[in-house]
């Protein structure tokens, strides 16, 4: 099987609904932060905004957010990034109506005939996923000489050796260009390194070891002792893992904190509005998007993650968008985004995550 990017068909603009249709509307925001009413929001669409008679697109975009003008090109800002006096496009309707053409056919797929009666036309775990490891295997190859990876973690891998083991060859390899996760991903998979256990158990045997509900603790304050995890890594010999193999290939990696976190290790972003930037600097150049294990964490990068990325030679190809889970809800939570480049697959993340490296002759 050979990967084959998925084209981008453009608005046919000769057509009367583009000729006719008025300019959009531009309208000042009133205050920092506050958008003007009837304010338009995006969202992970390709989305158009006629001003002056020519029609600009939106060259990256995120969900419910807000188009802007600078006078040059439309800017997607969270509304908190909002300044007072900038140009917001106004309008609701999607069609044209008001000067906005939202993109749904962007990239279109072969159009089976469906049965009224289906069996297993859902995301579960009773769907066979075969094919979707063989895609994604030839789409990481596809993508690793001229995409952006971008990995979403929970802290499932740091529990299992083969896990940890595979996602560092994965990371090795090239396939990773970034990597978002919370404190516990890295905490307990530096825990493995360090003490070779994860919440105090042991990450083979799965034994629990003497007073091992310290040793995640210990490794959290060790790494605060020294200052920093790279630094922590040299000093304390620290040579397998995730985060090592992240800091040994100076991959980028974001650790957003939560309410919950103990510690936390040093870089982690305890300011929710500062981790979600850190996030979408790297969702924004991205490709290609894996979440595994972390409903939490999945749906935050899902709702920043539009389903088209505006290349630097200005063509347009899909992002695609993967989300491995054991539980059901999750998948579906993240293929009701309406991409057709999202797909969801329900399996335990540690094996899946052994396969795919393996498919990728690692």
């Amino acid at each position: 099987m050979s990967f084959k990017l998925a084209q981008f068909i453009s608005p046919d603009f000769t057509q009367e609904k583009f000729l006719n249709s008025p300019d959009c509307q531009l309208l000042k925001a009133p205050f920092d932060g506050v958008a003007p009413d009837d304010y338009h929001a995006t969202s992970i669409f390709p989305e158009y905004f006629k001003i002056n008679g020519e029609w600009y697109l939106a060259k990256e975009s995120r969900m419910d957010c807000v188009p802007v003008f600078d006078g040059q090109e439309i800017l997607v800002k969270e509304f908190r990034n909002l300044k007072k006096d900038d140009l917001v496009v106004c309008g609701r309707t999607e069609d044209c109506e008001e000067g906005i053409y939202v993109h749904f056919g962007a990239f279109e797929e072969d159009k089976k005939q469906l049965d009224n009666f289906l069996f297993r036309n859902s995301r579960s775990r009773e769907t066979a996923f075969s094919k979707d490891y063989d895609e994604l295997i030839e789409l990481l190859k596809y993508e690793k000489e001229h995409g952006y990876v971008v990995w979403v973690l929970g802290p499932a891998f740091s529990f299992d050796k083969d896990a940890r083991e595979a996602f560092s060859k994965i990371i090795n390899n090239g396939y990773v260009d970034a990597l978002l996760a919370g404190n516990a991903l890295a905490t307990h998979d530096l825990e493995g390194a360090y003490l070779e256990t994860a919440l105090g158990q042991h990450i083979y045997t799965q034994e629990n070891q003497p007073i091992g509900h310290y040793n995640h603790i210990d490794t959290i304050n060790k790494v605060r002792f020294h200052g920093s995890i790279k630094k922590f890594i040299e000093e304390e010999n620290i040579d397998d893992g995730i985060i090592y193999s992240l800091e040994k290939n100076n991959v980028p990696y974001v650790l957003a904190g939560s309410i919950r976190d103990d510690g936390p290790l040093p870089p982690v972003y305890a300011n929710a509005y500062e981790a979600q930037d850190a996030m979408r600097s790297h969702v924004r150049k991205a490709t290609t998007v894996i979440c595994m294990a972390t409903t939490l964490h999945s749906i935050a990068t899902g709702n920043m993650t539009p389903m088209y990325r505006t290349l630097s030679d200005g063509s347009i190809r899909p992002v695609y968008f993967y989300c491995v889970d054991i539980s059901e809800f999750t998948i579906n939570k993240l293929i009701d985004r309406g991409s057709m480049s999202s797909k969801g697959i329900v399996t335990n993340v540690q094996d899946f995550i052994v396969t795919i490296a393996k498919g990728l002759g690692l």
